[in-house]
């Protein structure tokens, strides 16, 4: 926990940086008059926005627990999936293995089982983020090369997994490695896992939850915007929001710092909007969206090792 503080606080001090230099780029002066013109009352209705967003994924990340028989007490589960915001600062937000660490010191189930889980999460929100992309793709001409490479790669994936004569033969060829021959069962629980949540009718009502979790969000930055410009349509802001994400993940930076900014600010200066308005449309929608979650997540966190006192606080080196 302690190593989780100092890499919060170390991620705070980068984005400030950040979001100073972007604030000197627009005129500093420019941003803090724009940030006065915002209209502070819709904050209540972007929070809830992103609550809504993790609501949504919370349902995704019970569905597979059920789906996998590894049925969780609702309480337990939703403090276990809300703690996990708290790694949203984590390359590809891999960090949230610590909700199969949590899950296996509760309930006992094998991390091998549950690790699958937290990887078919981040390949239903990287397909679904595309399908809201692709429209603006289509409509607008942007960003082709990179929703068609990212499309493939997780297509490529998910054919892979789900032809188990391909799949268990390269799990065949990994066994072969000295290294990984000892972790051959724990290799076979967690593809059986992969397998079961990327079937065609899963992962098509997963894909589907999640295109409402996040457009959440892009509505979010849809109001952000219609604060500031009456010319943005919902299908540009949503294009934009959905398109920077991608961007920022596929980086494996933590949470995109730095390139998700950077891709607002810039497509938002191309569409038109001046320095000043992107800056401050960037930093809201960061603010309540990616700092609200990380925000949740320490709060559902504390609650949560409260409850469960030392039981959750051990060396995750611990969970099978």
């Amino acid at each position: 926990m302690s190593k989780l503080k100092k890499n919060i606080i170390t991620y705070i001090v980068i984005t400030a940086v950040i979001y100073l230099g972007l604030s000197l780029y627009a005129d500093f002066n420019l941003v803090l008059k724009t940030l006065e013109k915002f209209n502070w009352i819709l904050l209540p209705a972007l929070f809830s926005l992103s609550l809504m967003n993790y609501f949504f994924r919370f349902l995704k990340w019970d569905y597979y627990l059920n789906l996998l028989d590894l049925p969780l007490d609702k309480l337990d589960s939703f403090g276990i999936f809300m703690s996990g915001l708290v790694m949203s600062l984590t390359p590809g937000k891999f960090g949230e293995f610590i909700k199969a660490y949590f899950t296996n010191q509760i309930a006992g189930y094998k991390m091998s089982k549950t690790i699958p889980i937290i990887f078919a999460e981040r390949i239903t929100d990287f397909i679904s983020l595309l399908f809201l992309a692709l429209i603006g793709v289509y409509i607008y001409g942007y960003g082709e090369v990179i929703m068609l490479g990212t499309s493939v790669f997780f297509l490529a994936i998910i054919f892979v997994i789900t032809q188990k004569k391909i799949a268990l033969y390269i799990i065949d060829l990994l066994s072969r490695i000295k290294f990984l021959e000892k972790h051959l069962s724990k290799i076979h629980d967690a593809y059986e896992s992969s397998y079961k949540m990327l079937l065609p009718k899963p992962l098509i009502k997963m894909i589907f939850l999640s295109l409402i979790a996040w457009f959440f969000e892009c509505f979010g930055f849809y109001l952000i915007l219609s604060n500031f410009s009456n010319q943005i349509s919902i299908f540009w802001s949503t294009f934009v929001y959905a398109f920077s994400i991608i961007v920022g993940a596929i980086t494996m930076l933590p949470a995109g710092v730095g390139i998700t900014e950077g891709s607002l600010t810039f497509m938002l200066i191309e569409k038109g909007l001046t320095k000043d308005i992107a800056v401050v449309s960037t930093f809201i929608i960061r603010m309540v969206t990616l700092w609200f979650a990380i925000l949740v997540g320490i709060i559902s966190l504390m609650l949560f090792q409260k409850r469960y006192g030392k039981k959750v606080s051990i060396n995750l080196n611990q969970g099978e």
